[in-house]
């Protein structure tokens, strides 16, 4: 019997309620959405009209994915972020909310250093970080780095959808070798690295473990193991004066800002996001020599 879509909507609503999805609102109206090609005015204004069969088919069917784990992002190849649309595919983390305070720390920062600033941003993988960064801050020009081709093709396609090839540019790059002398320096370079420690793997939710890229998850034995390369062997990309922001895990920023402070970062600084969780540590090389060893004499 043919449904209206405003039918077609409750009822995949109350499914994904029934299953535990926590935002089943607004995935019912993703994949409506996306099946039927209309936008979020248009289901709204023609609820009560009956959904054409090959539209109710092509939803029921990204529902029966979206039931079986898989992200709704994926399933619709976007998700939004910082107010702007990025496309996702399985080769890139889905962005998070709790992204969005690195995102907005960076902003702030480059908007501070003025036209010309040039940013980084290293483990890009969708680009919504940085992309957020060129789109707000329109003076400086930004790099994407990544050493996952499939994540940079992705990141290519979000410079494209945002009219931004002019001042973006996307680079393969290992954030775990040493920079690269060929990128020059940088006055922010953001990073939101691997970061699951590898006891922690089989306890991830399984639509994140199951889908999403373990290469841009995993970070090593104690989670670690890209702070330590990038504090390490990445300061010479920065500028005199020029910061270095990270995301953190649930429990890492203490031990991230040790990892700072040994390797002569200063002016280290903390942000909690929405729930309060350290999310997002800052710092800048410190270049005075007889500062960097007096640290390295006290330890």
């Amino acid at each position: 019997m043919a449904r209206t879509y405003n039918d077609l909507y409750l009822d995949m609503r109350q499914r994904l309620l029934g299953n535990g999805v926590a935002m089943a609102s607004l995935e019912a109206r993703e994949i409506m959405r996306h099946a039927t090609g209309r936008n979020r005015a248009a289901l709204a204004r023609d609820r009560h009209l009956y959904v054409p069969p090959e539209a109710e088919a092509a939803a029921l069917a990204l529902l029966e994915r979206r039931l079986a784990g898989e992200p709704i992002a994926y399933i619709v190849g976007e998700w939004e972020f910082f107010g702007l649309t990025f496309a996702v595919s399985p080769a890139v983390l889905i962005p998070r909310v709790d992204t969005e305070v690195l995102a907005g720390a960076a902003i702030a920062g480059a908007r501070a250093r003025g036209p010309g600033a040039r940013v980084l941003d290293l483990c890009t993988g969708s680009g919504c970080v940085g992309l957020a960064v060129a789109s707000y801050v329109p003076g400086c020009r930004v790099v994407l780095g990544d050493i996952s081709d499939p994540a940079l093709k992705v990141a290519r396609r979000n410079v494209r959808r945002h009219d931004l090839p002019g001042r973006t540019v996307c680079v393969n790059v290992d954030a775990l070798a040493p920079a690269p002398a060929s990128l020059g320096a940088f006055d922010i370079l953001v990073c939101n690295p691997p970061y699951v420690p590898n006891e922690d793997w089989d306890n991830l939710d399984h639509s994140v473990r199951d889908y999403e890229p373990r290469l841009a998850l995993d970070g090593g034995p104690d989670g670690l193991r890209f702070y330590r390369s990038v504090v390490a062997g990445w300061r010479t990309a920065l500028r005199r004066g020029g910061q270095l922001l990270f995301e953190c895990g649930v429990g890492q920023a203490e031990a991230v800002r040790s990892l700072l402070y040994r390797e002569a970062y200063g002016g280290i600084e903390t942000l909690r996001d929405t729930g309060g969780i350290e999310r997002v540590v800052t710092a800048s090389p410190v270049w005075n020599e007889a500062i960097r060893e007096g640290i390295a004499e006290i330890e």
